[in-house]
């Protein structure tokens, strides 16, 4: 992607891109699932991530307990997380990342964001912080596979109406940026989180930077070339 100005559409991933928010995950998903015997790593948080709750749960118990879980263990551990994430410091939003949307709107480039995140106040902070409308975003509750699954992100450009060649993706995380590339989207992966740059790579992304203010300084002056 050499020039902004040939791009329509920018689908960011929420968590971790827009808001600094994956060391609540982190903290939440480690604790909810030791309440059931699991040691769940750091890492996997950030490895996971994009995936639905209860796909992650399931994964969990998998490769810890070697059994799947109930249908009443996944509800539990489910609404496990969910309560510690609501005792969980308000997650800011990352570097730059009001200004880069604030921009790219000015541009006339569609925002969207592709989030697995089902939370009810979901689409009243993403307008509050970035003024983004209920019809632009892709959450959790409006797809039957998360990622790496490619709905999301093909629900996302069948909703922008354009081209492929014209539409790009934000994301900090190997799931997200599997789906992404499973639809055909140039990838731009940020690491924001823990794992390692290789990790992201491996995944297909096209472009990687190690921060948000450096996403906003390329995708700025990309578009004054």
């Amino acid at each position: 992607m050499d020039h902004l100005k040939e791009i329509g559409a920018i689908f960011f991933d929420m968590d971790g891109v827009l808001y600094d928010s994956m060391r609540n995950h982190e903290y939440t998903w480690i604790h909810s699932l030791k309440e059931y015997g699991i040691d769940f790593l750091p890492e996997e948080a950030y490895l996971n991530e994009g995936r639905t709750g209860y796909s992650t749960i399931r994964i969990a118990f998998e490769k810890y307990l070697h059994r799947p879980p109930t249908a009443e263990e996944e509800k539990e551990v489910y609404a496990l997380k969910t309560r510690l994430m609501g005792k969980q410091p308000k997650a800011p939003v990352l570097p730059k990342m009001q200004e880069l949307i604030k921009f790219l709107k000015k541009q006339n480039i569609k925002v969207f964001v592709v989030t697995g995140s089902r939370q009810p106040l979901l689409v009243d902070k993403l307008k509050e912080h970035f003024g983004i409308e209920a019809s632009h975003i892709i959450s959790g509750a409006d797809v039957t596979n998360g990622k790496p699954h490619p709905e999301p992100y093909l629900k996302a450009w069948e909703r922008s109406t354009l081209k492929k060649e014209a539409c790009v993706v934000i994301e900090n995380a190997p799931l997200g940026v599997e789906a992404a590339k499973a639809v055909g989207l140039y990838t731009i992966a940020v690491n924001t989180g823990k794992l390692n740059d290789s990790v992201l790579r491996d995944a297909g992304a096209d472009e990687l930077f190690s921060d948000t203010t450096s996403l906003f300084h390329s995708l700025t002056n990309r578009y004054h070339e």
